[in-house]
């Protein structure tokens, strides 16, 4: 788990991403208990898979640590589109990487086309086509 790092489950929010299951998820629903007699606060956090789409909870005392992933977003262009995915090419590295197209932006892809992607824990998704 090297891109990650670790936040108090109370500090997060809606929107935010966390670690469930090894796989990045944004959070999507966040709700608190208050304490019980003999316990803390537990906070319930509903998050979806960034890369599976999977629904995923978890239940932990708001004072835990859980792992936030670290997620870098950057620019490219589509040099080439392959079937089911794409090559980009990063507009400040000049790297190219090729990377699968999601059911959200399908229509959107052609050559040419600047996109947003994401990395985080080794790998990349595509975002959205700038501009569209």
């Amino acid at each position: 788990m090297g891109t990650t790092k670790p936040e108090r489950v109370g500090q997060l929010k809606i929107g935010r991403y966390i670690v469930i299951d090894d796989e990045p998820c944004k959070i999507i629903a966040y709700s608190t208990s208050s304490p019980g007699k003999h316990g803390s606060a537990k906070a319930r956090i509903d998050a979806r898979g960034i890369f599976d789409n999977q629904k995923k909870s978890i239940i932990k005392p708001v004072d835990a640590k859980v792992h936030i992933p670290i997620i870098d977003k950057a620019s490219g262009m589509v040099t080439a589109i392959m079937g089911s995915s794409v090559q980009i090419m990063d507009m400040t590295t000049y790297e190219y990487y090729e990377l699968p197209i999601n059911d959200d932006i399908e229509g959107d892809i052609q050559e040419g086309v600047q996109v947003e992607y994401m990395e985080t824990m080794g790998r990349m998704k595509i975002l959205r086509v700038k501009g569209s």
